[in-house]
Parts: structure tokens; sequence; C-alpha cells
């Protein structure tokens, strides 16, 4: 398998949202069977397909008080928050290389963040219902998808050091029974997003059998 890499450092939800595009070109275009794009965001609540009004929990000139944008995007799922500190992680696969499945995929891409922190010594899981990573009944990492053509985009937020104060501004992923957590929150000080994203790229590799190359696409 021919797998891109993309490492851009930090972007806009914007500018995230156009490299995403970019490299779905690619994909479908068969220059590369899959890509990984990972990266961090500035401070953005993101309103997947089945958000609803209830889970903005502030107006929104208050948001912008706050310099936390607010973007309505294709993905599945609910309101959630990135920020620095934050690994963001989209894939863009062409699955037909794989396994037209999506629970498949949705369980791979768990799997791969529950191996990664599960190295930094956090045991995390899943929780039943609910689809994401989980450690000690409070979430760790979010996921939300798009498939098309069976070509995926968007992925998963994995909480590395980021502040986590701006889950307050939402009801994360329209849950408000259990709370968000990070690796910092659940003892593991000292870490920088790209240590963590060494590590998972690793785990995806093997999840994925394929080697990734670094391009800029």
């Amino acid at each position: 398998m021919r797998c891109a890499l993309i490492r851009p450092g930090q972007l806009t939800y914007e500018e995230g949202l156009r490299l995403q595009q970019k490299t779905w070109d690619s994909v479908a275009a068969g220059e590369w069977d899959g890509a990984l794009i990972l990266l961090e965001h500035s401070p953005v609540v993101t309103l997947g397909r089945n958000h609803a009004a209830p889970e903005l929990l502030l107006s929104a000139e208050e948001y912008r008080e706050r310099g936390i944008a607010v973007v309505k995007c294709k993905r599945g799922g609910k309101a959630t928050c990135h920020n620095p500190g934050q690994l963001v992680g989209y894939p863009i696969l062409n699955l037909a290389n794989w396994q037209q499945d999506s629970h498949w995929y949705l369980r791979l891409l768990e799997q791969a963040v529950i191996n990664t922190v599960g190295k930094f010594g956090i045991l995390a899981g899943r929780k039943e219902v609910y689809t994401g990573v989980w450690a000690n009944d409070r979430k760790i990492a979010a996921i939300g998808v798009a498939i098309r053509r069976w070509i995926t985009s968007h992925g998963f937020a994995l909480n590395v050091h980021n502040d986590l104060d701006i889950f307050s501004a939402i009801v994360p992923c329209g849950i408000s029974e259990f709370g968000v957590t990070s690796m910092l929150a659940e003892g593991v000080a000292g870490l920088s997003v790209g240590e963590v994203a060494d590590v998972l790229i690793r785990e995806m590799e093997v999840a994925l059998q394929c080697s990734f190359a670094t391009t800029d696409i």
C-alpha cells in the first residue's frame, strides 16, 4: 500500500478542511492508496451532522470573545472541540484497498488510539453505545468520520495536554453524564503532541499494514 503522511503543524479548522479536500482528491485519483494527516488546530467548536442546538452553551458573541471559532462540518457525530495540545488525525483512506465497512473502520481508529495511549501507561477502552475512546469513564478521544465513495475523511481527536476548559463551552458529543480527560489529566506529564503522534503513526501502520511516506501532498 502507498500511504502518505502529512504533518503540517497547527492550522485553523478551515485550513484543515482545505488540506483534507486536497488529500481526498489525491487519494480519489489513485495517487495514494491512503493518507494520514496529523495536526493541531486553533481553538474551535465543530458541529457534526447530528448536532443539536442545546449542545452549544454560549452565545455566538461569547464564543468570539473567547477566541473560539464555531464551524459546521460534514462528519458524523455531534459537537466537539479542538485546541492546541490535542492530536487531531484525519485518515484519508480508500477503503476499497482494505475493507468497505464503516464499523470495521471506526473500531480500527478506536483501537489505534487505545493502543497509543496504552504505550504511555494509560488504560483506555470503549464504552458501550458511545463511539470514541474512554479512560476512567471520561472521554480521552473523540471520533467522527465521513465516508464518500468509500474514501474516508475527518477522523479522531486525542487530548494530550490541551486546555480542557474549552469543553465547558459545549455538551461534548451530546453526552452530559460523562466528562472529558487528557493524557496529562490521566497523569502522563511532559509529553509533546509530536511524541504521541509518532506512536500513533506506528499503530496505524500496523493496523493498515502499510508504511507512511512523509509528503506535503
